[in-house]
C-alpha cells in the first residue's frame, strides 16, 4: 500500500511540473524583420518544427527598431530575430532579454548606378541614402569611413531614411544614385530595375562594396561581423523549450542556405513586400552561420566596442553583462 501511495505521489508531482516536466504551449510568438535573420523562422512554421513543445508558432513582423523595442518592452513576444546591438541596448535598459545565437555575419553592402565604385573611398563626394540613422548599419558605415581616414560629415552627403525599403524605393525612382542597404533589399532593387543578372546589357544598378570585406581589411579579420541573431525573452523559463528552438532554428537556417529557390517561395508567401526571386538571389550574398551567443561572445564584444566608439547609445552605453549571453 505504501509503494502504491508513493507511485501516485510521483505521478502527481510530474503532472504538476514540480519535477520540471515540459508543458506544451498553445503557441510561441516570434518577432522578426523582413531581413534574412527571420527567414528560417518561417520554415520552422511551415514544417511545424516545434510541434512537440507548442501547438503553433506565430510570426510578428517588425518594420523598424522602434516597433521592435515596443514589442519587447510590452512583453508580448517570446523569441526575437534581432540585430545584436539592439538586443544589447534592451538588455542594458533593463529589459529581460538574452541572446541565444548569432546567425547573420554579413548582410550590409553598397548599391550604385556607377560600376566603377569599388571601395568606400570611391564614394567620396557622393550623395548616399542611409537607413536607420544612428543605428547599426549607419554606425558600421561611419566607423569604416573613419578608420579609412574619411570624414562622414565632410566627405559625403548622407541622406537618412526610415528603412531599407525607403532607400530601395529612392534608388528605383532615380531620386538617388547610391545607397547603403542590407540584403534582401539590395537584391530587390536589382530585380526591380531589371539589373539582374549582372551580364545584362547596361544594367541600371550595380552591387558595389561589401561592407564585411571592408571590415576585414580595416580590422585584419575574416570580415565576419556578428550583426543579427535570435534572442529569448526572460519570461520563457523552460530550458527544454529554448533548447528545442535553438535546434530547429539551426536546422531551418541550414535548409534556407541550401535551398534558395524553395526558400524564396516560402518567404515571399509570408512577407509580401519581398519577391521570391530577390530572396533567392540574396542568400548567396549573406554570411550565414549558426553560432551560440557564448561562442560568439569575443566577436560580439569586439563589435560592440567598435560601435561604442562611434556612438555609445548604439549598444546602450556599455558592453552588456555576462547574463546577456544565454548559457553563461
Amino acid at each position: 500500500m505504501k509503494n502504491l501511495a508513493y507511485g501516485f505521489l510521483a505521478l502527481f508531482l510530474l503532472s504538476t511540473n514540480v519535477f520540471g516536466a515540459n508543458t506544451k504551449l498553445d503557441k510561441i510568438v516570434v518577432s522578426g524583420p523582413f531581413a534574412s535573420v527571420a527567414h528560417p523562422i518561417l520554415h520552422m512554421i511551415e514544417t511545424n518544427a516545434l510541434s512537440d513543445v507548442a501547438d503553433k508558432i506565430e510570426f510578428k513582423l517588425w518594420k523598424n527598431p522602434d516597433e521592435l523595442r515596443a514589442m519587447t518592452i510590452r512583453g508580448n513576444v517570446d523569441f526575437v530575430a534581432i540585430p545584436t546591438n539592439t538586443a544589447a541596448i534592451l538588455n542594458n535598459k533593463g529589459v529581460d532579454i538574452k541572446l541565444l545565437n548569432v546567425s547573420v555575419w554579413g548582410i550590409l553592402g553598397m548599391i550604385s548606378r556607377d560600376d566603377s565604385l569599388k571601395t568606400l573611398k570611391d564614394f567620396k563626394g557622393k550623395k548616399i541614402a542611409i537607413p536607420f540613422r544612428a543605428d547599426m548599419p549607419d554606425v558600421v558605415f561611419k566607423q569604416l569611413l573613419k578608420k579609412e581616414g574619411l570624414d562622414p560629415q565632410k566627405d559625403f552627403e548622407l541622406v537618412y531614411v526610415s528603412s531599407p525599403i525607403d532607400a530601395m524605393q529612392m534608388l528605383i525612382m532615380r531620386r538617388i544614385d547610391h545607397s547603403l542597404l542590407a540584403e534582401p533589399a539590395i537584391s530587390m532593387a536589382l530585380r526591380k530595375t531589371k539589373s539582374f543578372p549582372i551580364s545584362i546589357v547596361a544594367p541600371e544598378l550595380y552591387r558595389s562594396v561589401d561592407l564585411q570585406e571592408e571590415w576585414g581589411e580595416v580590422f585584419g579579420s575574416s570580415g565576419d561581423v556578428p550583426q543579427a541573431g535570435i534572442a529569448v525573452m526572460g519570461h520563457i523559463k523552460d530550458e527544454h523549450l529554448i533548447k528545442r528552438f535553438q535546434e530547429e532554428y539551426a536546422k531551418s537556417l541550414e535548409w534556407y542556405k541550401t535551398n534558395p529557390i524553395e526558400a524564396g517561395k516560402l518567404v515571399a508567401k509570408t512577407i509580401d513586400m519581398l519577391t521570391e526571386e530577390a530572396i533567392s538571389d540574396s542568400i548567396s550574398h549573406v554570411r550565414l552561420k549558426n553560432v551560440t551567443a557564448v561562442e560568439a561572445k569575443k566577436d560580439l564584444e569586439f563589435f560592440f566596442n567598435v560601435l561604442k566608439e562611434e556612438n555609445p547609445k548604439s549598444i546602450g552605453e556599455k558592453l552588456p553583462d555576462d547574463d546577456f549571453y544565454y548559457g553563461l
